[in-house]
């Protein structure tokens, strides 16, 4: 089996604490003005508002964080790691096109869209039939985490239809995104230890 290097930990498990993070200080900087419930993290990121920076820097750091774990994750299948590292490239990308202060902007969306889908479909993509591969990489549960996104993904787009919770449902839909290069990675070099033991 290929190697996953040690540091692909660091950088997948760095994503989902990074991310929370950001957007939990933009929001404490933004004030009783934003409601995590109902308004979107990109709120957080848009032009003027005061934790932009943040957002932006979390979002940087999330999407370099996407690139290096797809460097990093040699046992997953080509394509998965492409699709990986293209939705850590989108993540970099969306802070070139902040959403404006009010209003829509279709730059961002379609960033934004381009990288939940293929945050989404990587798992898939990574998997192989091969019963011998790593938990993480093996097909029930690479189809299990991407309909599991896929499901977050449609209940926030209902939200965001309805001027419902679509805060929590994109959050809920991002969690998910930074959680599973974490479990894949680790999932691995579990998967190594174990083949250790056993020869």
């Amino acid at each position: 089996m290929r190697h996953v290097p040690k540091w692909a930990l660091f950088t997948s498990g760095c994503a989902p604490v990074l991310l929370i993070g950001g957007w939990t200080m933009a929001a404490r900087l933004e004030g009783p003005a934003y409601n995590p419930v109902t308004q979107t993290i990109s709120v957080l990121a848009a032009y003027g508002s005061a934790g932009f920076w943040w957002m932006t820097g979390a979002l940087l750091a999330l999407g370099t964080c996407h690139l290096l774990t797809a460097l990093g994750l040699r046992t997953a299948a080509l394509a998965g790691r492409l699709a990986l590292g293209a939705g850590g490239v989108a993540a970099l990308v969306v802070t070139l096109f902040p959403a404006p202060s009010s209003g829509g902007s279709y730059r961002h969306g379609s960033v934004t869209a381009v990288g939940f889908a293929l945050l989404t479909v990587w798992p898939i993509l990574a998997a192989a039939r091969d019963g011998t591969k790593p938990w993480g990489l093996r097909l029930v549960p690479s189809v299990t985490a991407t309909a599991c996104m896929c499901a977050a993904a449609v209940w926030y787009l209902v939200e965001t239809q309805s001027h419902g919770a679509a805060g929590i449902a994109e959050r809920l839909v991002t969690v998910l995104q930074s959680v599973w290069p974490f479990v894949v990675v680790a999932s691995c070099l579990l998967h190594r230890v174990d083949d250790s033991a056993s020869t």
